[in-house]
């Protein structure tokens, strides 16, 4: 059978469009590929990108109070949120544009509309177009979910957050993942009254319990008004603004209220099921490996997949999948010891085992230490940062690295090559340190603060 394309790629996301680009520039093959929205995904559009710079912009506050506290004389007037937005968008379509031409110059045909599975080797897009390929790709991403209650399609999601016509005075965020501290911080820092509802007891479920204990107390320090478990049972409209009752007894009106309370595989409507690929649980494509289907001709990459859902992560799948597919190099991806970073305020780096993780694999060793940097102390902040290694008792393997500190993000990626390779606490201790820095204490702690 002839075949339009070699390869059809369903989302333009990040790890999408390094897939197409690659197996057309690269490998010479036929690809085409359909997006229904904006082309860069969840990163480029509504994530990573514009809240990184919507972080840049909220840490500007305590700087210009640091400013002062070592002699320039500052003078800040207020937060021009309306000419920060119109930057942001015209930093965003540019980027777009840069993904447009990419694809382009690779050979990609593209298609600006909506696409779901007709059948294992055919694509349906919006306007009953078919088109044919001998490998199909789903790069379709995640959404976020807000939950089932009364009025919710009154609050905000993350996808929406970034084009605010005003900043509220007051904002009620829901949820205690990465995604719903990050945005406590930014808003907070921009002078928003920030008040956080999470049920679970602690924020940043699945992270080092000691690293998010840390960010926990330096955020309700700057002032977010964290309530731990505490949930929503019912909000409505009350003028301009929503009324909220809370498990805890409250009922309080906000500005705004944002829902960060989780984030959904994008499968509905897509006729994955109907050609025969397995779902699961969450909606998830299910993949081996290869990041192949229970279809052979179908695979899948990215958050849609729900594995690790990270940007990086996605590009990786997507070069593999090419090396796979179309080099007959079978590639697995690695999923183990990927560095990250959690753009709260203070950040937060983290790469391999928890403690509470390495500790059901066997004995650890951990090395640990929390203080006040140089920076922020001569200014009479009390901020404090943590630096944590866990190590393999039996073989002295760091499995696990953890920073709370500014530029924390900055750091996990350097120490995560040393994890990656395998090195020993001796490694690190043979490493001389930088001085004075923050993260010369991951090479001086000599003494492991608990074993077990």
């Amino acid at each position: 059978m002839a075949f339009d394309y070699d390869l059809f790629v369903i989302g333009g996301g990040s790890g999408g469009v390094r897939a197409a680009r690659v197996a057309a520039s690269d490998a010479g093959a036929r690809v085409g590929l359909a997006e229904a929205s904006r082309y860069g995904g969840t990163c480029v559009i509504r994530g990573c990108v514009p809240k990184k710079l919507m972080v840049f912009a909220s840490e500007y506050a305590p700087t210009l109070a640091d400013a002062a506290a070592y002699g320039w004389q500052v003078e800040a007037n207020g937060f021009d949120w309306p000419g920060f937005r119109a930057k942001l968008e015209a930093e965003l379509d540019r980027l777009e544009g840069i993904y447009r031409k990419m694809l382009a110059g690779s050979g990609v045909e593209t298609f600006d509309q909506r696409a779901r599975l007709a059948d294992p080797h055919t694509v349906e897009l919006a306007d009953g177009t078919k088109k044919t390929a001998r490998h199909i790709l789903i790069a379709t991403g995640g959404w976020p979910v807000k939950p089932e209650m009364e009025n919710a399609e009154a609050a905000l999601t993350s996808n929406e957050v970034f084009h605010l016509d005003e900043l509220p005075k007051s904002m009620l965020i829901v949820g205690g993942g990465y995604i719903a501290c990050e945005f406590a911080g930014i808003f907070n820092g921009l002078g928003t009254q920030v008040t956080q509802y999470y049920r679970g007891a602690q924020i940043l479920r699945g992270f080092d319990d000691e690293a998010r204990g840390l960010v926990a107390e330096e955020m309700q320090q700057a002032g977010v008004d964290l309530h731990l478990g505490t949930n929503i049972i019912a909000m409505e409209r009350d003028g301009d603004g929503l009324r909220v009752k809370a498990t805890n007894g409250t009922e309080r009106t906000f500005d705004q209220v944002l829902f960060a309370t989780g984030r959904a595989p994008n499968t509905a409507g897509m006729g994955l099921e109907e050609a025969g690929v397995e779902l699961g649980r969450r909606g998830e494509v299910v993949v081996d490996e290869y990041s192949q289907t229970s279809v052979p001709s179908v695979y899948a990459i990215g958050d849609v997949t729900d594995r690790l859902n990270l940007t990086p992560v996605a590009i990786r799948e997507g070069m593999a999948f090419v090396e796979t597919v179309f080099r007959g190099n079978p590639t697995p991806v690695d999923h183990a010891s990927v560095p990250t970073a959690i753009f709260t305020q203070p950040e937060m780096g983290t790469v391999g085992l928890s403690e509470e993780a390495a500790r059901e694999q066997g004995p650890i060793e951990v090395y640990c230490t929390s203080f006040k940097p140089m920076h922020t102390a001569f200014a009479g902040r009390a901020d404090r940062v943590l630096m944590k290694l866990v190590v393999c008792a039996e073989t002295r393997r760091v499995l696990g690295c953890h920073i709370v500190a500014p530029g924390a993000g900055e750091m996990i990626q350097l120490a995560g090559i040393a994890v990656k390779m395998g090195a020993t606490k001796e490694d690190f201790d043979r490493t001389v340190a930088v001085h004075p820095t923050m993260s010369e204490e991951i090479v001086t702690m000599r003494a492991p603060v608990r074993t077990g």
